[in-house]
């Protein structure tokens, strides 16, 4: 988190007025706080004229805004703990340092607190008394006066605050997970039972039980969330409905069968994620029944769902028999909002202790609470960098055994998740389904290759290489250029890069502009390539680029090395009767786990779409299980994705080990189809 005292601007900061005008400061000021070396000058002066239109200066220069107001609103926004952020305002304003506020400054501090809020679309006007009686009860003594420790327990009991702060999941069994949320039909509030009202995002909701609340009423002891754990071994294996009251769509009571009409605002549902941790829905998930019989028959309604496992309250993992107990990675920046939409329907879906958030502690904490687990199964929702994030995580925990994992595709590319049969993106099917095919899938084993860059100059320093392991592919040359002027121009103007269709217009266009300009023409001339010591004939070829694959698919559904044929069945030999290099390109085909790898030939930026439609393929040159890589110049190249400037160096690709996956049923449509 950005703190004052290490800002250059900091005797300004720190200036009895802390007021900043656009000419002199307050772009230095954005420049420096958000790390750029550049801020677009209309944003600057849109962002100027937002805190200013919320400053009164009392006579000062309107032309003017407060630092502090702008700090204490970014901070607002960052990740972070609650009671950090609420701990970084109050000192921000703290100018003395007497450890207390007076009615003013905290009054500052709120309306920052409504600017962040009114940024993340909420109803302001929901927010505003819950705020104004937080106050209330924080200063007692009518003192006109707050102590920082009087802020911070006041504020880290108001859990509208809290979740506006980002406050994560907790370990505390029974607590709901709020967020905010918009709602475009009639929701009524499960404590007060009044409508919510608003035109944006009226009121919390539980992402675990679907509990909906006003901002008010989360203060007043809603019911508590669905459990998470069980008490004893006794409960083992008894999974029963929690019965939540809820806003649901008009329909029919599963039990009796009669119409539940609109004007029965609150009907009683079962949740799914009672005493248990499943990786199968519920049969019964739209089980309705009036309030009367939910009074009735709640003791006698037993869900028919079968356990996957128990958690007990000591964090002890007791797996039903003949199970697979299934721990969820997902990655909320993948796909846009796809990754944190994916995120909150799994946490609803299964037990919120086995699905975990990337971007809060990485896979550490999951991996580590099924440690001591003998069989179960990870799910990765994410794109392939995120994949071999959890690989490499896997690897260095030292895990007693490594379970395998299975992918769901978000965003682009995904040439991982399609060659394992999970298709190239997630494109909104139903969860339920995706985890029925999880327990219909198969363990297969994937390779996994080291690389080591050697220098040829150790004092020519170019970009840094961003991964030391090959999952996928490695390639150097004209697909590599283009990747590396994408990236390039993406870090520059993210802006320009806000959409999938936008991403792909970029691409052809750098496409176009390699294939006139053919930076990497002549490729063979510029590097040499030995297979297991022995050297790769590439005179003869005119080729712009070399791909090294480990899996059948590159560049978001392109097949390199091309459809196997008919007389192709020696690759299903024992890879320990291959010979270690092979160069007839008539036999083999790719192979995830036959520790060999492909290379092959790419003729230029043009081909490269006639092979991603199927027209033709790349030029294969051999299949080995060692790779030397030598160039003479500075080249570009990318390693699953990632790309980078590599100045003259000799490259080692060498096998690693081999990482246990789970390969998608086979009614799924292969990868050849999903582009």
């Amino acid at each position: 988190m950005f703190r004052p005292t290490d800002h250059p601007l900091k005797e300004i900061y720190f200036s009895p007025k802390s007021l900043c005008s656009e000419s002199d400061c307050f772009r230095l000021f954005l420049k420096t706080y958000l790390e750029v070396e550049d801020f677009p000058k209309d944003l600057c002066q849109r962002l100027f004229r937002s805190f200013q239109s919320g400053t009164e200066l009392d006579g000062q220069d309107n032309a003017k805004v407060f630092l502090k107001d702008v700090s204490c609103y970014f901070s607002l926004l960052e990740d972070g703990q609650p009671r950090d952020k609420l701990e970084f305002a109050f000192k921000l304003y703290d100018r003395d340092g007497n450890g207390v506020l007076d009615s003013s400054e905290v009054d500052r501090i709120i309306a920052q607190m409504m600017h962040a809020a009114d940024y993340l679309d909420w109803d302001v006007s929901e927010l505003r008394p819950v705020l104004k009686d937080m106050m209330t009860a924080i200063d007692a003594d009518s003192s006109n006066t707050v102590s920082l420790d009087e802020w911070v327990e006041g504020g880290m009991n108001n859990v509208p605050l809290l979740v506006l702060l980002g406050l994560k999941m907790t370990q505390k069994d029974g607590q709901h997970l709020w967020r905010m949320k918009n709602y475009n039909k009639p929701v009524y509030c499960n404590v007060c039972q009044s409508m919510l009202l608003g035109l944006r995002k009226q009121g919390l909701c539980c992402t675990c039980c679907k509990y909906t609340v006003h901002g008010r009423c989360a203060n007043r002891n809603p019911a508590p969330c669905t459990r998470t754990y069980v008490k004893s071994k006794k409960d083992t294996g008894v999974p029963t409905h929690d019965w939540v009251s809820g806003n649901c769509d008009s329909g029919k009571c599963d039990k009796c069968q009669k119409k539940i009409k609109s004007d029965q605002i609150l009907i009683y549902h079962h949740n799914l994620q009672i005493n248990s941790l499943k990786i199968l829905q519920c049969d019964f998930l739209d089980y309705f029944s009036h309030f009367t019989e939910y009074t009735d028959n709640i003791i006698v309604s037993i869900c028919e769902t079968a356990v996957i496992f128990e958690l007990f309250i000591s964090d002890q993992i007791d797996p039903v028999p003949d199970t697979h107990p299934l721990l969820v990675f997902v990655n909320p920046k993948s796909g846009g909002k796809q990754g944190e939409r994916v995120l909150r329907k799994f946490q609803y879906l299964l037990n919120p202790r086995q699905v975990y958030n990337l971007s809060n502690g990485g896979p550490g904490p999951g991996l580590c609470f099924f440690r001591n687990l003998k069989d179960y199964r990870i799910l990765v929702c994410g794109g392939d960098g995120t994949v071999g994030w959890i690989l490499d995580a896997i690897e260095k925990n030292n895990l007693q055994v490594r379970p395998p994992v299975a992918v769901l595709p978000l965003g682009t590319g995904n040439d991982l998740a399609r060659c394992l049969r999970w298709g190239g993106g997630y494109d909104g099917t139903d969860l339920c389904r995706i985890l029925k095919e999880i327990e219909g899938s198969t363990p297969v084993l994937m390779d996994r290759w080291n690389v080591e860059v050697i220098l040829e100059d150790p004092q020519e320093m170019g970009d840094p290489v961003p991964y030391e392991i090959i999952n996928n592919y490695f390639s150097i040359g004209v697909d590599a250029s283009i990747a590396h002027r994408f990236h390039t121009l993406r870090e520059k103007h993210p802006q320009k890069f806000n959409s999938r269709m936008k991403n792909k217009l970029w691409y052809f266009e750098f496409a176009t502009s390699e294939t006139i300009s053919a930076s990497c023409k002549k490729l063979n001339e510029c590097l040499t390539i030995e297979c297991c010591g022995t050297p790769l004939d590439l005179s003869g070829l005119s080729m712009e680029g070399i791909a090294v694959l480990n899996i059948p698919s590159m560049h978001g559904g392109s097949n390199l090395w091309g459809e196997a044929k008919k007389g192709e069945s020696k690759s299903l030999m024992n890879p320990q009767e291959m010979p270690e290099v092979i160069v007839d390109p008539e036999i083999l085909k790719v192979n995830l786990s036959d520790l060999r790898l492909e290379v092959v030939g790419l003729e230029g930026a043009m081909e490269m779409g006639q092979i991603y439609t199927g027209l033709k393929s790349a030029i294969r040159l051999a299949k080995t299980s060692q790779i030397t890589i030598r160039t003479k110049k500075p080249l570009p190249m990318q390693i699953d994705g990632e790309p980078w400037m590599q100045p003259p160096c000799t490259i080692h690709i060498t096998h690693k080990n081999q990482a246990s996956m789970l390969m998608g049923p086979q009614s799924r449509s292969s990868f050849f189809s999903s582009k």
